[in-house]
């Protein structure tokens, strides 16, 4: 027999994320809906990678600025929590309340999208009138455009998803719309990779603006008739929205809330300083080749999924969400210990064992917080969209804090150490490395104070959650 006809004998309920499907999100829809996370991941690859490459290297942009600029979508990520409420309380002509969000979050994505090539040209210097600030202020335009435009659509786009699934499949619709996103960075670098191989100032134009134009279509095709219409009459629309402040605190009121953001944004902050730092620690301490290095994503990618499967089966069993993040924790202190102690020894064995146990306490610790986020009811004037916003605004803003302290962190540290200011004992390179390595054991050990107070919050057990029963798979890992 064929691998195709065996292939088409498999029944629909072993397929990859086929338990996300519920009535009121129809496979169909939610494949559909999910093309948004497609192009955010497109506009997160433009931002991140391909432009930063572009503006140092072929348009000779000075690093700093390029900084500046990559930085501006991550300080418009707090807005996350505002747009998320104004999408809950919304009030349009025929009732919808996400779409309007989603498409106009569409709409800002496109259009500095649209823009940004040009603005990236005067930055460069080819620009024959206006004023020398012309170039700064029209890329720190587009970038932020672009920046506010990602952040409304996954904003209304997650919150969207969220109100229309059950409770019970909620999840893994969140895991599917995070695999659709991941899927959306990785094909959109390999295309751009390609189109931009042979780089011209013109071939830039129409790589940027065609992305833009395939934003602004997936965005379309993914709200299409997502959202039942309920006109609502004149006086229903002009009575009196709720104030973001009374949510908010509403949102917090028992505390469990915002501790739970708390953890969320010193554990992020802790696990994900050494993003830019590990592979450089490998081959400038331990002198690791670039081979060897690079085998460190892939060993961090075990550990990573280590976790979701360990964490995913031990919530199916009732634990305590809280008390596992706390593990994860514990893993990560472990782990970072490990990866400080390879460069004394000169151990490469630790330092990858290391980079496995940064993986497994990260998994941990995201499956189970997030698991903890969506056991979160919305409740009183806090809506799905309040609560998704103010969650990625906390790990967005963690995220892209902790990258930028980390690499100052090292930069600072090092010269310092490097210049014998500090001794001849830490007149290292590995000194600014292990600084910034003991700087996230000390965030994970506050991280692990916050997070104790929320261990009595939760207690699942396995007649209280509905999946326990259920075998964990792909669709159920995290964030």
């Amino acid at each position: 027999m064929s691998f195709s006809s065996r292939l088409k004998q498999l029944p629909l309920s072993s397929l990859p994320f086929a338990d996300a499907a519920s009535e009121g999100l129809p496979m169909g829809e939610l494949l559909r809906l999910s093309l948004f996370q497609v192009s955010v991941g497109m506009a997160t690859v433009m931002l991140l990678g391909t432009l930063n490459r572009v503006m140092i290297v072929e348009l000779s942009v000075p690093a700093t600025i390029v900084a500046v600029m990559i930085a501006l979508p991550v300080l418009i990520a707090p807005f996350r929590t505002l747009l998320g409420f104004r999408s809950d309380t919304y009030r349009s002509a025929i009732g919808w309340k996400r779409i309007p969000y989603l498409w106009f979050g569409s709409l800002w994505q496109m259009g500095g999208l649209a823009v940004m090539p040009f603005a990236l040209l005067v930055l460069s210097g080819q620009q024959a009138v206006g004023p020398s600030w012309a170039g700064e202020v029209l890329a720190a335009i587009a970038f932020l455009m672009t920046g506010l435009g990602l952040h409304m659509t996954q904003t209304a786009g997650l919150a969207l998803a969220t109100d229309r699934a059950d409770p019970d499949t909620r999840p893994r619709v969140v895991a599917l719309l995070y695999v659709m996103f991941l899927l959306g960075m990785g094909l959109s670098a390999i295309i751009v990779g390609f189109l931009l191989r042979d780089f011209t100032e013109l071939g830039l134009v129409k790589v940027v603006q065609g992305a833009a134009m395939v934003g602004i279509i997936l965005n379309l095709i993914a709200l299409w008739k997502q959202e039942k219409m309920a006109p609502m009459t004149k006086a229903e629309r002009a009575a009196p929205r709720p104030r973001f402040r009374e949510a908010w605190a509403d949102l917090m009121q028992g505390g469990e809330a915002g501790r739970l953001l708390a953890v969320v944004f010193l554990g992020t902050m802790a696990f994900n300083m050494q993003d830019v730092l590990l592979e450089p620690y490998g081959g400038e301490v331990l002198g690791l080749s670039v081979a060897a290095t690079t085998t460190l994503t892939a060993i961090w990618a075990v550990g990573a999924l280590t976790g979701f499967v360990l964490s995913g089966r031990l919530l199916t069993q009732g634990r305590n969400p809280y008390r596992l993040a706390a593990l994860g924790v514990l893993v990560g202190i472990a782990a970072f210990s490990v990866v400080v102690f390879a460069a004394p020894v000169q151990s490469t064995a630790m330092f990858f064992a290391g980079a496995g146990l940064i993986g497994l306490g990260s998994g941990i610790f995201a499956v189970s917080t997030l698991t903890a986020a969506m056991n979160m009811p919305a409740r009183g004037l806090a809506g799905h969209g309040l609560a998704l916003g103010a969650w990625g605004a906390a790990q967005a803003t963690a995220a892209g804090l902790s990258i930028a302290f980390g690499g100052a962190l090292r930069d600072g540290v090092n010269a310092m150490a490097t210049s014998g200011a500090w001794g001849e004992v830490l007149d290292s390179t590995a000194t600014g490395y292990t600084f910034v390595y003991h700087t996230e054991i000390v965030l994970l050990f506050v991280t692990l104070a916050v997070l104790g107070p929320l261990v009595r919050h939760v207690k699942l057990t396995p007649d209280t959650n509905p999946q326990g029963s259920a075998r964990i798979g792909l669709a159920d890992f995290p964030t």
